[in-house]
């Protein structure tokens, strides 16, 4: 399978148990997850408020495995570096939260960290056209942000491809990633559509068969639609 192609699975930590949250990160590597996705959440930006920084320090001291920050938020330069600090090696910004997108971004790389951009279902390719030079991954959002175990928008599959032809286009090396909804029967559109690093939640940890179980069927199911699109 050509670089491009691979298939990483980026849990998110909101179905996890919060009271036994290393144990919890640390078995989601052991099930072969190739990254945590922190979803940060500020009450603002969204209607739901999650972890700060010295949880995810904390968690930090007992994994290995990568860890990016979904910053949905407002305003979030300003703990942007308490992030960096607490272990996160990229900070994904949302288009819509931020008025001058293209410092903020600049601003993450000069902290020592990557940068991504997320885009709300709403917003069009248009509003990060301009930013993909400075950064190594896009989200495209299959859901409203804010709570896990929502239904996964089939409608936003022609953005993730407008995302992954602008991408091509440029000659860029970016990662587009999807977030929302991602189970096996959803998985393989999302994957058809371009996207190859896939954020799971719930579908991972209520798989009857257990992590390790629900991160190889996910793997499977969109290298195989990965495959069979030649």
């Amino acid at each position: 399978m050509p670089a491009d192609d691979v298939v990483r699975i980026a849990p998110s930590i909101l179905p996890a148990d919060l009271a036994r949250l290393g144990d919890e990160v640390a078995a989601l590597q052991e099930a072969g997850a190739d990254l945590i996705q922190w979803d940060i959440m500020d009450g603002q930006f969204v209607p739901n408020l999650t972890v700060g920084p010295d949880t995810v320090a904390a968690v930090r001291r007992v994994t290995t495995i990568p860890f990016e920050a979904h910053l949905m938020v407002l305003t979030p330069e300003v703990l942007a570096p308490r992030w960096v600090e607490a272990g996160c090696e990229r900070l994904i910004l949302h288009a819509e939260a931020v008025p001058h997108l293209h410092r903020s971004l600049a601003a993450v790389q000069e902290l020592g960290a990557t940068a991504g951009v997320a885009l709300n279902p709403a917003t069009p390719v248009a509003a990060i056209a301009h930013v993909l030079d400075l950064v190594d991954l896009v989200l495209v959002m299959t859901v409203n942000p804010g709570f896990g175990g929502q239904k996964y928008l089939a409608s936003m599959a022609p953005k993730i491809a407008e995302v992954r032809a602008l991408v091509a286009e440029r000659g860029l090396d970016v990662t587009i990633e999807v977030d929302g909804g991602i189970t096996a029967d959803t998985i393989g559109h999302a994957a058809a559509a371009g996207a190859r690093t896939f954020v799971a939640g719930t579908a991972l940890f209520r798989h009857p068969g257990g992590l390790a179980a629900a991160v190889a069927e996910l793997k499977a199911r969109a290298g195989a639609t990965i495959t069979a699109a030649g």
